[in-house]
């Protein structure tokens, strides 16, 4: 999947990140908190802060720890609430960290190159209505 659309409104707390098949048409919006929505449209346009945010923190972390992050991972959706892991390699072992979609991608638009994101086919068939 790709990150196709960001809808920012200023006059919600909802926001809404679109996630598009790479080569398919099937989409799907995920509602986001109007911090995660801001700090990854700062990512997308290159906008920097004078300090580090606390999705700038976790990629300094992950740094610093030598942990390698490798992946985004959508992996349920239950009563309309999406769940995610945030994947990482540390000491060759794959690691999956239990993350909100949003923050999970947030993550992931930091990193260079930006990190895949996937998407479990049940969770892509239900949030489709199938």
């Amino acid at each position: 999947m790709k990150l196709a659309r960001l809808i920012l409104s200023e006059t919600s707390d909802e926001q809404y990140i679109i996630l598009r098949e790479k080569d398919g048409e099937r989409a799907f919006p995920i509602v986001i908190g109007s911090v995660e929505a801001f700090s990854i449209r700062r990512s997308l346009v290159g906008e920097t802060t004078p300090r580090p945010m606390t999705h700038d923190l976790v990629v300094n972390i992950l740094q610093e720890l030598r942990v390698e992050p490798v992946d985004v991972v959508i992996t349920e959706l239950r009563e309309h609430t999406y769940f995610a892991q945030l994947r990482v390699r540390q000491d060759g072992e794959l690691v999956a960290i239990d993350a909100r979609p949003s923050d999970a991608i947030a993550v992931a638009v930091r990193c260079s190159p930006p990190l895949p994101i996937f998407v479990n086919e049940s969770v892509l068939e239900q949030a489709l209505g199938g």
